[in-house]
């Protein structure tokens, strides 16, 4: 496909936002119903119909003002547009993601269950006009979605195959919150831009890994994943991996979940590792299986934090600040 000239002076993560708002519109996957003829209703009259990310309908007959997330990696995003939560989903280990605990904390949002324990009951007693679900991962509760559209409307989103940018966009139409969610996405790039400026990118392509050893799988990012995205952003060239590795059942477009013995075909000159601590660097650098990795040459080994591997503003943010100060001029 032919670059869009009228992007050329966009970076990869702004040219994703506005790609995705553009998506949206043409595919009329959300559309908002007034309710008088002669102009636009009020917020707290207007309604939605919702196409979910399995192609069904959700209709939201008002702008909600309680919102229930099932997931947590979708909570972060509501978060960041100033969505009216009440209560989310916890990670498995009952905790909340580091990167937004703390926003989470001073909002008071209810933690109502960890991942994989779905609570109907608790469901209904934080009494949610609006269910956010997502399609996939430990935290999705699709297999309750039934249950929960009993309650109240429930949304289905991919968090998966696409940036937190994009799903902003879509939280932000269902909760009425497209302005905040347009400035936030403004602000980001922005941020992003300025980091772009302070920092010397090495030379050579750089690669993406959640390195877990021998024995499993290694997920590697995508180029065109929200990881690789952002990094492109940043002024990174992102080597993507063989989509013939990908060991899991499910295709994705974020990550190729590698097995172990596929690291040693990567080439770039540089790795990031995901969710990584100083000693999972050193851990990866003594590898004898990864010894040639020229990245292992190098040293050129670097982690891109311990909050870096599900991507929302706050981690994302996170990860441009370590950029800058590992790269810095």
């Amino acid at each position: 496909m032919e670059a869009d000239p009228q992007m050329e002076g966009m970076t990869v993560t702004r040219r994703h936002a506005v790609m995705a708002f553009g998506l949206l519109i043409l595919a009329g996957g959300l559309v908002g119903c007034g309710k008088s003829a002669g102009g636009s209703a009020s917020q707290s009259e207007r309604s939605i119909r919702f196409i979910n990310a399995d192609g069904t309908i959700t209709d939201i007959p008002a702008r909600p003002r309680r919102i229930l997330s099932t997931s947590a990696s979708v909570t972060g995003t509501l978060l960041a547009i100033d969505a009216p939560l009440i209560a989310s989903a916890s990670a498995a280990n009952g905790q909340y993601f580091p990167q937004w605990a703390g926003v989470a904390k001073e909002r008071g949002i209810k933690n109502i269950w960890p991942a994989g324990d779905v609570g109907i009951e608790a469901a209904i007693a934080v009494k949610p006009d609006l269910i956010v679900v997502s399609t996939g991962g430990a935290d999705s509760a699709l297999a309750q979605r039934a249950e929960l559209q009993a309650i109240a409307p429930t949304i289905v989103v991919d968090y998966g195959s696409q940036s937190w940018q994009y799903l902003a966009i879509q939280l932000g139409k269902a909760a009425g919150l497209e302005n905040e969610a347009a400035a936030r996405i403004a602000a980001f790039e922005r941020y992003v831009v300025d980091a772009r400026g302070k920092i010397a990118v090495p030379a050579g392509k750089v690669n993406i890994i959640s390195y877990n050893g021998s024995g499993t799988t290694n997920p590697i990012a995508t180029a065109n994943g929200a990881h690789g995205r952002l990094l492109a952003g940043l002024g990174f060239t992102v080597e993507d991996p063989d989509p013939a590795w990908h060991a899991a059942s499910e295709a994705r477009g974020d990550f190729v979940w590698a097995p172990y013995e596929m690291l040693p075909r990567l080439t770039a000159a540089t790795t990031f590792l995901l969710r990584a601590n100083d000693e999972r660097v050193a851990t990866f650098l003594s590898d004898p299986v990864l010894a040639n990795l020229p990245s292992v040459r190098a040293r050129q080994v670097q982690s891109l934090g311990t909050n870096s591997f599900r991507i929302d503003y706050y981690s994302a943010t996170q990860i441009v600040d370590g950029i800058v100060k590992t790269f810095g001029k």
